[in-house]
């Protein structure tokens, strides 16, 4: 049977979690109640975390954090985060959005984790709680190469990431067969920080083209020292597929997705509307 713990810190939560292999977290519940409801998920504790800094924001200076309670509804709410708002609303509808949470949103499996793609473009890093213990922070790209081999331990408790110096150097795009709630074809976001009219050090990461969000890191080498004109654009969309996997399912071949990649791509990186 399932139980319920309820906890009152995310350290007694991480305790839990650590020394129970049947327990889940249940957080926003749109990934663990729907393996719930549909008889995937018989057994075990379900720990939910009611510490507020589970589900806050500290987003008003150069380093934003992002408790894993917080929603994407919140997200919206917030204008210090105003340049996260195209990749929140990506996610589902206004019911889902206020359920659906930060930490939730890194366990999604393809062709979900839209939100994710944002945060890995982002240079973000997890906080782990493993134990009682403190927390420790992780860089995303890492913490998904851990989940996909299922060796994340104990409690997500955030993500924290620099806020981009100027909001126009960052840029999302999903594309989706439904508007404007579908499952994604693909998504992407970009880190664009330039220097007297240079890119420097950009961050390209794609959802939906391989079984996590990963980086794009021929097209960031296309990009390094490049004015963003239609020649750095065209050698981006060349480097586009380096490293994709893409999977075929009831939404979209593997076909179409590396056709349509470079296009969105090309679109996103001119600034062009969606």
């Amino acid at each position: 049977m399932l139980g319920v713990r309820n906890c009152t810190t995310m350290a007694e939560a991480a305790g839990i979690l650590s020394g129970d292999r049947h327990a889940v977290l249940l957080g926003g519940g749109t990934l663990v109640m729907r393996d719930v409801n549909e008889g995937r998920l018989t057994e075990g504790t379900l720990v939910r975390v009611t510490d507020p800094a589970f589900r806050q924001i500290n987003a008003g200076g150069g380093r934003i954090e992002l408790g894993a309670g917080v929603t994407m509804a919140q997200i919206l709410a917030s204008r210090d985060l105003a340049f996260l708002h195209p990749a929140a609303r990506a996610i589902g509808g206004p019911a889902i959005r206020n359920m659906a949470t930060v930490g939730g949103n890194l366990f999604a499996a393809c062709p979900y984790g839209d939100f994710t793609v944002a945060l890995l473009a982002l240079d973000a890093q997890v906080v782990l709680h493993a134990g009682f213990g403190s927390g420790r922070a992780t860089p995303l790209d890492e913490f998904l190469a851990g989940r996909d081999r299922g060796t994340t331990p104990g409690l997500v408790a955030g993500v924290q990431f620099s806020r981009p110096a100027n909001p126009g150097d960052f840029r999302f795009r999903k594309i989706s067969r439904v508007k404007p709630k579908g499952i994604s074809v693909l998504s992407i976001a970009a880190h664009l920080p330039a220097q007297a009219g240079r890119i420097m050090q950009p961050r390209v990461a794609y959802g939906a083209m391989a079984p996590a969000p990963i980086r794009a890191r021929g097209v960031e080498r296309a990009l390094e020292n490049k004015t963003l004109d239609a020649a750095a654009i065209q050698a981006a969309k060349q480097a586009a597929l380096e490293g994709c996997q893409p999977a075929t399912d009831a939404i979209a071949s593997e076909w179409y997705r590396r056709e349509v990649l470079p296009v969105h791509l090309g679109r996103l990186l001119a600034g062009e509307p969606r």
